[in-house]
């Protein structure tokens, strides 16, 4: 029990290497620091989890920052203003953009979207953004949460642009059935399951939430989308986790064709 206990501090960088043909050449190196299920309880173990995130992103120098959800699990007095302190220290030249989760929805979203803005970042919310590199350009489209029946793809795919690669932000996995079956997607992050955290036979397929039950952790493909599943930084129920360490996601993108480069 005490080492699934400290499992729950082990929080560290997991670097991923993304490499497809349909990223753009100007983009080959790209990075995208990917945080998740910070859930922020009023406990100094979960708000030094984040400081520790925070830390583990600025070390990687990332070019965009993306966040998937569920930011707070209890809204304790002085949570909104932790989480505003503690994003307001990243930066990146892209920028930090997120989508909201199930939990952020019960306990104060509008106050969980207030001390997100308050630290300049950009709500993805069922929205899209576009960055460019010369000629060449990647899409960062987000949903809210479907547990919370508030996923509305078509207005993040509305005025997408037709070329360019296209990366969707969706807190819960199993979202991944709605995207592939769009085609417009290379890539879906997502989080919501914590990879199981506490991973026994029985216990865990049992414990896992609704829309995070056919993809647990790590690398999937459905059909013709990569989905990745991080199993995000902190815990709800129990504050434990057991082979089903933290982590905050560091995204490379590599670009196949670099021939004339």
């Amino acid at each position: 029990m005490i080492r699934a206990i400290w499992g729950a501090d082990r929080l560290a960088a997991n670097p991923l290497h993304f490499w497809h043909p349909n990223v753009p050449r100007a983009f080959h190196g790209y990075t995208i620091a990917h945080l998740t299920d910070i859930h922020l309880d009023g406990s100094p173990r979960s708000e030094a989890r984040l400081d520790r995130a925070v830390d583990l992103v600025l070390e990687a120098a990332p070019d965009l920052v993306v966040c998937t959800g569920d930011y707070l699990t209890l809204l304790r007095p002085g949570a909104p203003e932790k989480l505003t302190a503690a994003f307001a220290r990243l930066h990146a030249p892209d920028g930090i953009v997120s989508v909201m989760g199930n939990h952020d929805h019960r306990r104060g979203r509008v106050l969980t979207l207030h001390a997100l803005a308050a630290a300049g970042v950009t709500d993805l919310n069922n929205r899209h953004i576009t960055i460019v590199r010369g000629a060449d350009s990647l899409h960062i489209a987000g949903v809210d949460s479907i547990s919370r029946q508030r996923a509305r793809l078509d207005r993040a795919l509305a005025d997408l642009p037709g070329d360019g690669m296209a990366i969707l932000l969706a807190h819960e996995p199993d979202f991944a059935d709605v995207a592939a079956a769009v085609g417009r997607f290379t890539l879906q992050l997502s989080g919501h399951t914590h990879g199981g955290q506490i991973r026994l036979p029985l216990l865990t397929e049992y414990n896992l939430p609704a829309y995070g039950r056919r993809y647990l952790q790590g690398m999937h493909y459905v059909r013709g989308l990569w989905l990745w599943v991080s199993r995000g930084i902190g815990t709800t129920g129990l504050p434990v986790r057991l082979l089903a360490p933290p982590e905050v996601t560091i995204v490379t993108l590599g670009a196949i064709n670099l021939r004339g480069v």
